[in-house]
């Protein structure tokens, strides 16, 4: 169907005007990061008129980034292979397996996106405080509760991706895998896996960036060894001033690995949310 002037007008007006409002920001934050202090919070300029990388260097003196850094990879790593472990395994059983309670166990993991994840907060803090009176496990300021609780947010969200995806695969594959001499397990890791891998890349780096960038969990259940990017942000601000440039200098730093992980995979998060999609 041809399209009209005034359509194609205001298709480039829509376009532009959201471009504008996405990119702004960022250009604010780019450049903010290469002028000095004083630069920053004096009158703006739309171009550094003292070009500098020093924030770039300090900001590793300023606060201790590197442990943030290595704090949020490993609880966010963590975090993800365990959501996609267990969400694929419960994403198959409840496509491919016939149990009595199936249909109610998958409402119960859909209404448990209704919900603000404010409201899990404090039941969450409170049954990690039990378990460490009663088990001596404590899961408040180390690695083991924040893996735990962003892995409960992800897995939901894991588990009815991925049953799309299963659901739309025949099962006369794995009977042909079967024959050829599989077990019902050695069919699914060998034929399902590898062609539900856009589903599995899709969700996969949405769970990372969840935990990569959440901040209200984090800010109650880590300490200052265990604390994430996204509080250790916070380290920039003082009751004397607030080191913007190093603050931005950090934002760099810190969206560059969500943003390496998406280009990488870019082809199969398009593949796996259309097909999601139309499930």
């Amino acid at each position: 169907m041809r399209e009209s002037l005034s359509f194609k007008v205001s298709r480039v007006a829509v376009l532009g005007g959201l471009i504008i409002f996405v990119a702004v920001p960022l250009y604010v934050i780019l450049i903010s990061s290469f002028k000095p202090l004083k630069d920053v919070s004096g009158q703006w300029t739309w171009w550094p008129e003292n070009f500098t990388i020093a924030p770039y260097i300090t900001m590793w003196e300023t606060v201790p980034l590197a442990n943030y850094f290595v704090n949020s990879v490993v609880i966010s790593v963590s975090a993800t292979a365990l959501a996609l472990t267990f969400g694929i395994l419960a994403a198959f059983a409840l496509t491919r397996l016939r149990w009595k309670g199936q249909r109610a166990f998958s409402l119960i993991v859909l209404s448990t996106q209704m919900f603000p994840g404010i409201l899990f907060l404090l039941p969450l803090y409170l049954i990690f405080v039990q378990i460490q009176r009663v088990f001596g496990v404590q899961l408040i300021g180390n690695y083991g509760g924040m893996i735990i609780t962003y892995t409960t947010f992800a897995l939901p969200f894991a588990i009815w991706m991925l049953m799309g995806f299963f659901a739309a695969m025949p099962e006369e594959l794995e009977e042909a895998g079967m024959i050829d001499g599989l077990t019902r397990f050695g069919a699914f890791i060998r034929i399902i896996l590898p062609i539900a891998r856009p589903g599995i890349v899709a969700v996969g780096v949405f769970a990372f960036m969840n935990a990569w960038g959440e901040v209200l969990f984090a800010s109650v259940l880590t300490t200052a060894d265990t604390r994430t990017l996204s509080i250790g942000m916070q380290a920039f601000t003082t009751n004397v001033d607030v080191r913007w440039n190093e603050a931005m200098s950090a934002s760099v730093v810190i969206s560059i690995p969500v943003l390496l992980a998406f280009l990488l995979v870019q082809r199969h998060i398009v593949q796996g949310l259309a097909a999601g999609a139309v499930k």
